[in-house]
């Protein structure tokens, strides 16, 4: 039950008082009270509401206490009693004018402010009914300049007059408009705009524009032909009595709400529509009886039932009867305007019958905030929230938050699990508020659930039951979330209860029986609750379902701020390496505490909170879809490794668990499990995939290079096994395989076999480009050790390891020769030729020659030999001049044709010459060695008929440099030609060299484009590229 406000007396006639109080205006601290009899009181009002209390709506209190002239509520100052010679029907005031309007006799007239004397009663007005006045602060278009406009309209049965002040200065155009039918009710909605109640429906007048709109509304609001859209079809209980008992009919009523809403009502219809008559589309308000007047006091809509003696508050949005507040007698009541006196705002409004005035005194929001939530009702705690401005709360952000927090938490109990987690999701509550609302099997020891089973019974929860209770020792009735009754009558006595239950419509009988059906569900949902019916089952799995995406939800915020091992991103913070206030205010919410600005304190809550989010997420995955737990390993999370481990072995998810070991990094257990399924003599099958050493290697490939020596320890039985696939660990083309340690892998694979260290240094080498020194000779030394061993299988491999050795070392320079040569001996056939190589590296020549020749027995190898040195040492082109000199310098300079002719035709001992192989070495490359030399050689017993085609080839040679130094010369004396004539002539291209055609014209004003003097007489000189 809401005790929103306190009725209080302030005025009461005394019992000699034959008079009767018929209107109220209440502005500052001062109450005019007009009477029956013509006569006008001012009262001083001893306890004004000041401004800070009328912003927040706080009680006095000792720091501020109210001020007091005397033990009374309210002082008569003085009396007026010829103000006017007929009841005072309306009072209003136009400060900035200093004007008291009021209606008596059916005019207007005006009053001085101060002296209360009349000034001027308006003839114009003669008829008048009601009036309405407004103040609001207009900016001048033109001028930018703010002044108080006020406007006076007046209702004259179908006319409606109007004034207008500028600031204190009266205009002196009067509008006139006409309407269709006689005008009952006027109330301002706007500046410019106000809302006349006619005899059957609405119009909204713009004063502006003098325009005229019809207000369509359902029933009795009135609208289109024919339309009957209302409850009871437009026919309310005041409409019947004034039809068929001789009442009278109910007032067009009409109240401005919140910013740009108005409520119309008219017999028990209402409408809600913004200040351009556009309705909003709500449904009516569930009102029994037919209110005498309504109004609106910040943030309540409030409704006067005269009938019964009731102030009825409401919540505007829900339209939840909140309080009802007996006031005998009581027929009309009095809202000051905000713009009237900013000591109002909206509070402290009055109610007045014919013999009394009371002052309804609000509590501060946050005590009636706190009574709607003691009553359970956290929809309308949440709606009021909402209505409020920040700076009339404390804390008005974390008290939504709450209770929010508060009613996820009762939808939870009352098994409405995508509600519960969705609200909880949009407030950003912690998530270990969340988890522990489930049993150990999800939350884990965050659990407040008993291990029986039993559900919880914490602080937060509400207990429906014990609302209900409450709620009947108040005598109250309760409404459900739709906004039906759920007030108690303060002072109301048991019949006019009967009666008014009584006079209930149908509809609203209908409604009431659905809120009671609500009622009862709530109370058998907290029953079940107390009963302590364990979270299982059916239930538990779609509870855990809505779990997963609030955790969802919740890990994505945190992995948008930290890194995967806990720490801050660095783009997170400031320039000083600081949290910035934003931040910290998004993640408040996740811990509930600010820790500072300093990341390291706010590392390890959060943490925490990711570890909690992260373990819980996969035991909802373990319990609702064991298939997505698998994806999880597989990227960033904060799982606690000792609840995946032991989860994952109860269920035989060996894969998962290899996954979620890698993403922990923790490899020596994830290898540990792998090499237990691998070396298995047969398949497992929980984990066929794991059986052989396919996954090991896998899993060894994607290790850092830090982790070599765990690799190398892994990898050993995975070579034993199958070693063609176990040298993919290092030789996978991928950045972990070629960053390796070389050296290390290199001696570990050596250790195991040889094969496995010529294999990876043949990557190394030929693939990876490696030129280490170290490597080189480590590779020369295998293959010279496999050849010098001959452990092979057969020929074909035995060929093939010595293809591979040669060619090695032919093309490598980056091994040492000298050691490569110390481990090749001498007499051994199959090493000769890699002997030889190996001499030819050393630039010895002669003696790779002599293998060749008189070891290996091969003139064919070791003229190829020669071809390849030559080829090397061959200098490029020269001209002719060159040529020559280059000739000459070829007779001097011994060539390895000659090397080799001299060891065919004088060879070492007991060595015989070879004519024939160096027959042909003179006809082919006799033309490449010294002439001289070549002849010396030759033994004088050899027939010269054997020497043709050595001449033949020294004599095309000759002839060759001959006839290519004539082209060249030829070739040179035509571009010399072309230059000259380039140079004399030009090239006769547009824009071009023009050659010695080039003219340059000289004026006085000509300067130099270097120096920039005037030319004058000097001499002239042209550069080329002026």
């Amino acid at each position: 039950m809401l005790s929103a406000f306190t009725a209080r007396p302030i005025v009461e006639l005394k019992q000699r008082d034959k008079s009767k109080i018929e209107a109220v205006l209440a502005y500052g601290d001062r109450l005019l009270v007009g009477l029956n009899t013509g006569a006008l009181r001012i009262y001083r009002v001893n306890e004004p509401i000041d401004e800070t209390q009328a912003k927040n709506g706080t009680q006095p209190n000792e720091d501020h206490p109210r001020p007091q002239s005397s033990s009374k509520a309210a002082d008569l100052l003085r009396e007026q009693e010829k103000f006017s010679k007929y009841k005072i029907e309306q009072l209003a005031v136009v400060k900035e004018a200093n004007l008291l309007i009021s209606l008596s006799n059916n005019y207007i007239a005006t009053h001085d402010l101060q002296t209360y004397e009349l000034q001027e009663t308006l003839l114009k007005t003669k008829g008048a009914s009601t009036f309405a006045v407004t103040s609001n602060i207009v900016q001048d278009t033109s001028t930018s300049v703010n002044s108080i406009v006020s406007r006076l309209a007046v209702a004259i049965k179908r006319r409606l007059l109007l004034w207008s002040w500028h600031d204190s200065e009266l205009a002196s155009e009067t509008s006139e408009l006409p309407l269709a039918t006689g005008i009952k009710t006027l109330t301002w909605i706007t500046g410019t705009k106000l809302v006349a109640g006619l005899t059957s429906s609405y119009v909204l007048v713009d004063v502006g524009t003098l325009s005229v709109t019809d207000i369509v509304g359902p029933g009795a609001i009135g609208g289109a032909p024919g339309q009957d859209g209302g409850r009871l079809g437009g026919v309310g209980v005041a409409s019947i009595g004034y039809m068929g008992l001789g009442g009278s009919a109910p007032k067009p009523l009409a109240t401005r709400l919140g910013e740009g809403e108005v409520l119309l009502a008219k017999d028990i219809n209402t409408l809600f529509m913004d200040t351009d008559g556009k309705s909003l589309g709500r449904r009516q308000v569930p009102w029994p009886f037919a209110p005498e007047a309504v109004g609106y006091s910040y943030p309540f809509l409030l409704a006067l039932q005269s009938s019964k003696g009731t102030l009825e508050v409401r919540n505007p949005e829900t339209l939840t009867l909140l309080q009802t507040v007996s006031l005998p007698g009581a027929n009309q009541f009095h809202v000051p305007q905000p713009n009237v006196s900013l000591a109002h705002a909206g509070k402290g409004f009055l109610v007045l019958s014919e013999r009394s005035i009371w002052r309804m005194g609000a509590l501060d929001y946050d005590s009636q905030i706190d009574a709607i939530i003691d009553h359970g009702r956290l929809d309308e705690a949440i709606s009021l929230l909402g209505m409020l401005e920040d700076a009339l709360l404390k804390d008005k952000e974390g008290r939504l938050r709450e209770i929010k927090m508060q009613k996820a938490q009762v939808l939870f109990d009352q098994r409405r699990y995508r509600d519960a987690l969705d609200l909880f999701s949009e407030v950003s509550a912690p998530p270990e508020r969340v988890i522990r609302l489930f049993p150990p099997v999800i939350a884990g020891t965050a659990s407040i659930l008993a291990t029986d089973g039993k559900a919880h019974s914490g602080d937060q929860n509400h207990d429906v039951q014990g609302q209900a209770d409450s709620e009947k020792t108040q005598k109250t009735s309760s409404v459900n979330s739709d906004g039906h009754e759920w007030s108690g009558v303060e002072g109301a006595d048991e019949a006019t209860k009967k009666e008014a239950e009584a006079s209930v419509q149908p509809a609203i009988r209908k409604s009431t029986d659905e809120a009671s059906t609500a009622r009862h569900s709530k109370q058998r949902s907290s029953e079940d609750t107390e009963s302590a019916a364990p979270l299982e089952g059916k239930d538990l799995k779609n509870a855990t379902g809505e779990l997963r995406g609030f955790l969802v939800s919740t890990r994505t915020r945190l992995q948008r701020h930290l890194n995967p091992d806990g720490s801050f991103k660095l783009e997170e913070l400031t320039g000083d390496g600081t949290l910035s206030t934003d931040l910290r205010s998004e993640l408040k919410p996740l811990v509930e505490e600010d820790y500072g600005a300093s990341p390291s304190d706010w590392e390890q809550p959060l943490q925490a909170i990711a570890k909690l989010v992260d373990t819980t997420l996969f035991r909802a995955y373990m319990y609702a879809s064991p298939s997505l737990a698998g994806p999880l390993f597989r990227i960033d999370n904060f799982c606690d490794p000792e609840v995946v481990n032991e989860k994952l072995l109860e269920t035989n998810r060996y894969h998962d668990l290899v996954d979620f070991f890698y993403g922990k990094k923790l490899h020596r257990q994830a290898l540990e499990l792998l090499k237990k399924f691998g070396e298995a003599e047969k398949e497992d099958e929980a984990a066929p995939q794991l059986h052989g050493p396919r996954r090991t290697v896998i899993y060894l490939q994607s290790l850092p290079p830090e982790m070599i020596d765990l690799i190398l320890d892994f990898a050993r039985w995975p070579l034993d096994r199958d070693p063609e696939l176990a040298m993919e660990i290092f030789l996978t083309d991928s950045e972990n395989a070629e960053t390796l340690p070389r050296a290390k892998v290199l001696d570990f694979l050596q250790s195991k076999d040889r094969r496995f260290a010529v294999k990876y240094l043949e990557h190394v080498i030929h693939e990876l480009n490696d030129t280490t020194p170290g490597f080189h000779q480590r590779l020369a030394d295998i293959y010279i050790e496999g050849l010098k061993v001959d452990e092979f299988k057969d020929d074909d491999e035995r060929a093939k390891w010595k293809e591979k050795a040669l060619a090695f070392l032919r093309d490598s320079r980056n091994y040492q020769a000298y050691k490569a040569l110390n481990q090749l001996p001498s007499n051994d056939p199959h090493l000769y030729e890699a002997r030889a190589i190996v001499l030819s590296n050393m630039g010895q020549h002669r003696q790779a020659l002599d293998i060749y020749v008189f070891k290996l027995k091969d003139p064919e190898k070791a003229e190829e030999y020669c071809n390849q040195v030559y080829l090397k040492e061959l200098a490029p082109p020269a001209t002719p001049t060159q040529t020559r000199r280059t000739s000459t310098t070829e007779e001097s300079k011994t060539s390895i044709y000659h090397t080799l002719l001299s060891l065919y035709l004088s060879p070492p001992a007991p060595q015989r010459p070879q004519w024939q192989p160096a027959l042909r070495l003179l006809a082919n490359h006799g033309a490449r060695m010294p002439a001289s030399s070549t002849l010396e050689l030759i033994p004088e017993v050899l027939p010269i008929q054997d020497l043709e085609s050595y001449f033949r080839g020294r004599i095309r040679s000759a002839n060759t440099v001959m006839n290519e130094s004539r082209i060249v010369a030829g070739m040179r004396s035509v571009l010399a030609v072309n230059q000259e004539a380039s140079l004399r002539l030009g090239d006769d291209l547009p824009g071009g060299n023009k050659g010695r055609n080039r003219h340059v014209l000289i004026t006085e004003d000509r300067v130099c484009a270097v120096c920039y003097k005037r030319f004058g007489g000097s001499v002239v000189k042209v550069l080329p590229n002026l």
